[in-house]
């Protein structure tokens, strides 16, 4: 008998596959109608992204009727766990790095989780222009176009490449990561800024990335790519250890080592309440 979470996940990449073939459709075709901005200048929206959410979630209603769903651009500002806690939910990025896909970088993707009693049990991170899936469940590992992966062996951060982001209204928040990006900067072998958490995540579960770490995040930034982490046999934590990685809105991601000594760089000095939640800034 088939694994009901393969068969769900055969669901979801066969959306996001769907999904990512419609936004290669519009890749490097956007006018200036097709572009708008969110909550900040930097924040974009496009009607990619609006047309590739609706794909998903189109297809995810009618595949799994009694499942709740949360996606970026149908969000309204809406990040409560209380949906999650109880049976299944899916949470969406129809287009992550939006930046990127209007000005012609490859790093974008299709982000799908479903959350099941508060956990990620089945993930896929589906990258159209490098033709790149990687695909997770509960207990079953992580992969790549089929094939196993698993997190960097690298055990000190100077034999380590990191990555991490910025807030869309760094301008505006008490903390927007630059100070921990010069505290880790001189420790490290390389630092890399994907411009899709998504993709870091899941460039750090195939063992690509050391490690990744970021503030003012939401569900929909991680919620695929911290199941690819733990599958590939990682870990996924907030900074101060014990928090709520998927709505807390700050994220470590990586080998056990490296985060150690990450955790141990960005909270020197620093009292039990950094990073301060402030309000929700992508």
């Amino acid at each position: 008998m088939d694994d009901p979470l393969d068969l769900t996940l055969s669901v979801a990449v066969r959306l996001a596959e769907a999904a990512g073939a419609l936004l290669l459709e519009q890749f490097g075709h956007l006018s200036a109608g097709d572009v708008s901005h969110k909550s900040a200048r930097r924040d974009l929206v496009t009607a990619a992204d609006l047309a590739s959410e609706d794909l998903i979630l189109r297809g995810l209603r009618k595949a799994f009727p009694g499942d709740s769903v949360l996606a970026e651009e149908d969000a309204k500002g809406v990040f409560e766990r209380d949906a999650t806690e109880m049976g299944a939910s899916w949470i969406v990025d129809p287009l992550d790095g939006t930046v990127n896909f209007v000005h012609g970088l490859p790093m974008w993707c299709v982000s799908i989780a479903r959350i099941t009693s508060g956990e990620p049990d089945v993930a896929v991170v589906h990258l159209p222009l490098l033709n790149e899936t990687f695909t997770a469940v509960q207990g079953g590992g992580a992969f790549l176009n089929g094939r196993a992966i698993c997190v960097s062996d690298a055990e000190l951060l100077g034999d380590a490449v990191l990555a991490t982001g910025f807030p869309y209204r760094r301008h505006t928040l008490m903390d927007n990561n630059l100070e921990n990006f010069q505290r880790l900067f001189l420790h490290q072998r390389g630092v890399r800024r994907m411009g899709a958490a998504a993709v870091d995540l899941a460039y750090v579960a195939a063992g690509r990335l050391g490690a990744f770490w970021e503030l003012h995040l939401a569900p929909w930034d991680v919620a695929a790519g911290a199941l690819l982490v733990r599958e590939a046999g990682g870990f996924v934590d907030t900074i101060q250890p014990g928090g709520d990685w998927l709505f807390g809105r700050n994220l470590l991601a990586g080998p056990a080592a490296l985060m150690s000594e990450m955790r141990e760089l960005l909270l020197a000095g620093r009292d039990g309440d950094y990073p301060p939640l402030g309000e929700h800034a992508p």
